[in-house]
């Protein structure tokens, strides 16, 4: 039985095929997507050289996706992205990004739970399964860095949607106030 909690290791062989190596088998892109979707952390390494590759083949996956109008992320999103790539703001974007996912998902979690205690949909079948789905999504989209906030993230389970709204804004506007002094 696979360890759940560490990562799926892919070797990459020099005939650029990717091989689980749980399961001894090769994988196509689609399939460590799959993964990934299903919450696994995955690692995927040069056979030969040792070198970690994971970022590499994560922005494929993502490319890929985008390229089949799949998009999720807007066109002055990827624009700024590239900006950051040779601004002095650079060092400051993935914190920004890691902290705005982790809000996301966050209020994320925050809302399905309310919504699951409300709400009857939660008693149908495939309501735990699409929240495992979303939970994956941001853990992948913000690379593993959940604890980037650390104890002042969004409130708490006792306080009300209101301060967790509030929360959320008063946290966003301090990073936008860092993003612009650092712009300066």
């Amino acid at each position: 039985m696979a360890d759940k909690d560490k990562p799926l290791l892919i070797k990459r062989y020099a005939s650029r095929r990717l091989y689980n190596t749980e399961t001894s088998d090769y994988v196509t892109l689609e399939d460590i997507a799959s993964f990934i979707r299903e919450g696994r952390e995955v690692q995927i390494v040069d056979l030969k050289s040792g070198d970690d590759l994971t970022r590499q083949y994560l922005l494929q996956i993502i490319a890929e996706h985008e390229s089949r109008g799949e998009s999720v992320l807007p066109v002055d999103v990827l624009t700024d992205l590239v900006r950051s790539y040779t601004s002095q703001a650079s060092s400051v974007v993935p914190q920004f990004l890691a902290a705005s996912f982790e809000m996301l998902r966050e209020g994320q979690s925050k809302m399905m739970e309310n919504m699951a205690k409300a709400s009857p949909m939660a008693k149908m079948p495939g309501f735990e399964a699409m929240q495992a789905q979303q939970a994956a999504f941001f853990k992948a989209m913000t690379g593993g860095m959940g604890n980037f906030m650390g104890s002042s993230g969004p409130a708490t389970d006792g306080e009300s949607t209101g301060d967790d709204l509030d929360a959320i804004k008063k946290q966003l506007a301090e990073l936008q106030t860092k993003l612009s002094k650092m712009g300066k």
